[in-house]
């Protein structure tokens, strides 16, 4: 095989080792590949790796080496399929690696909504406590979770895994499933329909996949369906959400707190509208980068090459290749 890996950075900013995926053949790491360049760095090379770098339809007619893409990630959308059928290309993904980070972070975001430990620390730093006149002080609402209404759109594994959390500090879930699987179901934990889970929620996470059906299903009119002062959570994929019309309903007060780890244009534009929104939090789509994390994406696409060299391909998500 000749492999090149388009974006390697991302995966491996020099932490884990790409021995696993040399030993099957001459094999170029590109740190970062411009679109521009994608062409040209993947000259005739048989297999690809990207993680971000899209291979649309043009490049893969341009590229006629190619047999085999493989996607770092979860997320195929970075691949033109219809492309890659006509080719016979075959396309795979890592599914399921991330599933326990994600539920982490999740409550970690949530967790920092409701204890603002970063935001006392902070003031602890400047002075704060020290020129208090009391034996304590906080500066922002402090919340319990137990007791609280979690609702959470797209009951996959993730959603599932948030769902044990949830129970285990003594929250309620309502989880919103397409095709409800009654085996989920539990004294603490039921699948209900989509507007019982807006209208019933404390706290809203989203891990559903994006699709048109999904496309920016958080908008204005949903949010006003949602209790006065909802806080929301999205670790699932930016477009979710029509940031415009949530960054609104932070300043009404409509939703008193929200928390994204992705957002719909990444990196995020200085013009994104939840830059500066009142009580919002944004991270920089970490939830899936903890080290045991890549360690396991890595050791799947190795997998995924095996069994390609095997003859037996896994992981596929076209349905096609050769």
């Amino acid at each position: 095989m000749k492999i090149v890996i388009l974006d390697g950075h991302t995966l491996n900013p020099g932490d884990l080792s790409w021995d696993g995926i040399r030993a099957f053949g001459e094999t170029t790491i590109y740190q970062w590949t411009a679109p521009e360049n994608t062409v040209e760095h993947i000259g005739d090379s048989d297999v690809v790796l990207t993680n971000k770098t899209e291979l649309t339809g043009d490049v893969i007619r341009s590229c006629p080496n190619i047999r085999y893409i493989g996607c770092l990630s979860t997320g195929y959308n970075v691949v033109d399929l219809e492309a890659a059928n006509e080719r016979g290309i075959l396309v795979t993904n890592i599914p399921a690696y991330s599933t326990d980070a994600v539920a982490q972070f999740t409550f970690a975001l949530l967790l920092e909504m409701a204890s603002r430990v970063g935001i006392h620390a902070e003031a602890v730093s400047e002075g704060q406590w020290s020129q208090c006149k009391d034996f304590c002080f906080w500066n922002k609402p402090l919340m319990e979770l137990k007791g609280k209404t979690m609702g959470i759109i797209g009951f996959g594994a993730i959603g599932q895994a948030v769902a044990k959390l949830a129970v285990a500090f003594g929250m309620k879930v309502l989880a919103y499933r397409r095709h409800p699987d009654p085996a989920l179901d539990t004294k603490d934990c039921q699948q209900v329909s989509l507007e019982e889970v807006y209208r019933c929620a404390d706290i809203l996470s989203l891990h559903c996949p994006l699709n048109e059906d999904s496309r920016e299903m958080i908008n204005k009119d949903s949010l006003s369906k949602m209790k006065k002062g909802v806080i929301l959570i999205n670790t699932g994929r930016g477009p979710l959400i029509r940031e415009a019309d949530l960054r609104e309903a932070l300043e009404s007060g409509q939703v008193a707190m929200a928390a994204a780890d992705v957002v719909s244009v990444e990196p995020i534009k200085e013009t994104n509208p939840l830059l500066g929104a009142p009580n919002m939090i944004i991270t920089p789509h970490i939830a899936w980068a903890p080290l045991e994390t890549r360690q396991r994406l890595m050791g799947m696409a190795v997998e995924n090459l095996q069994a390609y060299k095997d003859g037996h391909p896994i992981h596929v998500v076209n349905g096609t290749g050769s």
